[in-house]
């Protein structure tokens, strides 16, 4: 018998080893859960117990919703966006036209297309506007008067557009951590919100980078929302 013969015989013991290996850890694996199944009360049988162990399937798929993100420059679209998706701070370049992240959560992913916020860039936000199944508005709550307004204004345009006002809309009020911040309830009464968006599915709420479980259940309320208007679709 040549060395290659010999090699060659090893290895295939190995494998036929190995093979029996792992079926006795199938089989004692079985054993075990047959025997809590009894100790239990179980009455389920054999073939449940090995489809419970080797023949589980894949997670349902999590829905996905395509969502537009608007705000001014500054505003802090970019790094909020690139924070849920755990991307490096280092890297994060302010978007000047436009660009796409998925970003996951456990119940949903959502496809947000955000939109550069500069002056010459906002005339032509509404021509991505078309599919978009909800909105995320951003604001600097610590900007200055003159960008509030026009953040104001920005944000009256997208709740009235008719590709729009029909769709769940989630206000961010960031910067929460500067000390010129505006409260929420300054912005609500400063955005006219109240009288404004009656009838429509928002929220408003503050937030920060620094504060990532506050800016996750945001998303939350929102996919809350999505899922919503999606039941509704359904039973119309």
């Amino acid at each position: 018998m040549t060395d290659l013969q010999i090699t060659e015989a090893f290895l295939y013991m190995d494998y036929l080893v190995a093979e029996k290996y792992i079926q006795l850890k199938i089989i004692n694996h079985l054993d075990y859960m047959l025997h809590l199944s009894c100790v239990s009360g179980c009455k389920s049988s054999m073939t449940t117990c090995f489809r419970a162990l080797c023949c589980k399937g894949p997670p349902p798929a999590r829905p996905e919703y395509d969502l537009v993100c608007i705000g001014l420059t500054g505003a802090g679209k970019t790094s909020l966006l690139s924070k849920l998706c755990s991307e490096s701070p280092d890297n994060v370049v302010s978007t000047t036209g436009f660009s796409i992240k998925a970003v996951p959560f456990q119940n949903a992913i959502l496809n947000v297309k955000e939109l550069g916020g500069a002056d010459n860039i906002r005339k032509y936000w509404s021509r991505y506007y078309q599919g978009s199944q909800g909105v995320i508005f951003v604001l600097d709550s610590a900007s200055s008067e003159d960008d509030l307004e026009t953040a104001r204004n920005e944000l009256h345009s997208a709740l009235q557009h008719p590709q729009l006002c029909t769709l769940p809309f989630l206000i961010l009020a960031n910067h929460q951590d500067k000390p010129a911040a505006r409260s929420v309830q300054e912005v609500k009464k400063y955005f006219e919100l109240e009288p404004l968006a009656r009838g429509k599915r928002w929220i408003l709420q503050p937030c920060s980078l620094d504060d990532m479980d506050a800016l996750k259940d945001s998303f939350s309320q929102l996919i809350n929302l999505l899922e919503e208007k999606d039941h509704e679709a359904v039973r119309m």
